[in-house]
């Protein structure tokens, strides 16, 4: 397509460099060469925007007329003129701190002229590493809540948080940085992960419990680049032959205890969940689920999109799902542990793209994040409560053990704890937390 046009300007111009020279048509031939070397630009630069642009349909961009409620990653924003309900102490008022918010989380897209992966001569991911980016984004998010806490914001003037850059370092593309795309890719070899391949969300979970615990081999736990437990949720015989998902706590004891190598009977814990929720499109049944999980206070949302075409999902507003988008091509960027003066624009959008909730791949991944083991209790009762809820169509159950001949259900979760440290021994307390102090923020 890019030859294609580029030929027919050629041609064009050719055709008016054939006619007589005029004195009067010189400056407007300038400013006809000066227009057609723009557009061709764009042509060239933009090819891959539109590709994408025709399978996600990213035309649909901003906020809508819609006075529903937002919910961005566990938090709710009340677009109405209403007075916030006093029954959603998480609840904060208006567009701005929505898009705030938004803005805030960080972005990972594709990126040209890093060193070589592996053996291979690829310098970019462009064309198939948006799952890669996706993922590194719902890890981003999960570090960002761990250090800074759900209420952070990206601050507009420098000095910036060390805790920050620390975060974005992990990410660089360098073999040096520890979830780099190099070293994704060489983690996920016995998933076939390969460079200039595009994969699936499960062979991604994966990957990310193999670069994990290959770190934490590597460094004691304090010194983790993400101190975290990660439990990839499946159903029968591993995910790997359908099942649905069922959220174990004895296996999250035991993935916390292995992480700690027997130092803490509990560890924050990332939980990924991949699913297949349909042969072409999602099934209509699981789409009041999917959003109900954007307000768990533990949501990290969703690497999903359509085939072929990953995004970051993180919030939804009635039958829209917002997302982060990692199809634009930026420049490689070294963001090393000392620069709390440098650039960091290109890890953020205030672009606010969005997508229908029954456009999405059923295939797709969720994230939570439970800071402590009273925030994967209150996990637990929410995801029971959603299971009772969902008319025989559940995203996932939750049980005890796996033993039990069936899942824990809501009404079932307060009960004796069959040994397992007194899980799910009281109501859940709301675990958001009250951002309402920090009122030091800039609006960008």
């Amino acid at each position: 397509m890019v030859n294609f046009l580029s030929s027919a300007f050629s041609a064009f111009e050719a055709r008016s460099s054939s006619e007589p020279p005029v004195v009067e048509k010189k400056a407007i031939r300038s400013r006809f060469n000066g227009w057609t070397a723009a557009v061709r630009k764009a042509v060239s630069v933009g090819s891959m925007r539109r590709f994408h642009e025709r399978i996600l349909g990213y035309a649909r961009t901003g906020v809508s007329s819609s006075t529903s409620d937002i919910w961005l990653l566990g938090v709710c924003y009340k677009i109405s003129q209403d007075e916030p309900s006093v029954d959603l102490p998480a609840a904060n008022s208006g567009l701005a701190d929505f898009e705030q918010d938004f803005s805030s989380r960080i972005l990972m897209t594709y990126r040209k002229g890093f060193g070589a992966i592996g053996d291979s001569k690829y310098t970019s991911d462009v064309n198939w590493g948006c799952m890669l980016r996706s993922s590194q984004m719902l890890v981003a998010q999960a570090l960002l809540f761990h250090r800074l806490g759900r209420c952070w914001r990206r601050p507009v003037q420098s000095p910036l948080d060390q805790e920050y850059i620390d975060i974005l370092n992990h990410f660089d593309d360098s073999e040096e940085s520890a979830f780099s795309i190099h070293n994704l890719l060489q983690a996920g070899k016995a998933y076939d992960l390969t460079a200039g391949s595009w994969m699936g969300p499960y062979a991604m979970c994966r990957t990310w419990e193999t670069l994990v615990r290959s770190k934490r081999e590597e460094n004691d736990f304090e010194n983790h680049p993400l101190p975290m437990a990660v439990y990839i949720v499946s159903g029968d015989e591993d995910g790997e032959r359908g099942g649905a998902p069922v959220v174990c706590v004895e296996d999250a004891f035991r993935h916390c205890l292995e992480f700690s190598r027997g130092q803490a009977n509990w560890t924050p814990m990332l939980l990924l969940v991949p699913l297949v929720l349909g042969l072409d499109t999602v099934n209509p049944r699981y789409i009041p689920s999917l959003r109900e999980t954007f307000t768990f206070p533990q949501s990290l949302g969703i690497m999903g999109g359509r085939p072929g075409a990953s995004t970051y999902i993180v919030g939804v507003q009635d039958e829209k799902a917002f997302y982060l988008d990692p199809h634009e091509v930026q420049p490689v960027i070294d963001i090393s542990r000392n620069s709390v003066e440098a650039d960091t624009s290109s890890y953020h959008s205030n672009v606010i793209r969005h997508i229908g909730l029954d456009s999405i791949d059923p295939s797709l991944a969720i994230g939570f994040y439970c800071r402590d083991k009273n925030d994967f209790d209150d996990f637990c009762f929410r995801a029971s409560k959603l299971a009772d809820e969902s008319n025989g169509a559940p995203l996932f159950t939750v049980t005890r053990t796996k033993n039990l001949p069936k899942p824990v259900g809501h009404a079932d979760v307060l009960g004796d704890s069959s040994g397992i440290s007194d899980s799910f021994d009281a109501l859940p307390s709301n675990n958001t937390e009250d951002c309402s102090h920090e009122d030091d923020w800039q609006l960008l």
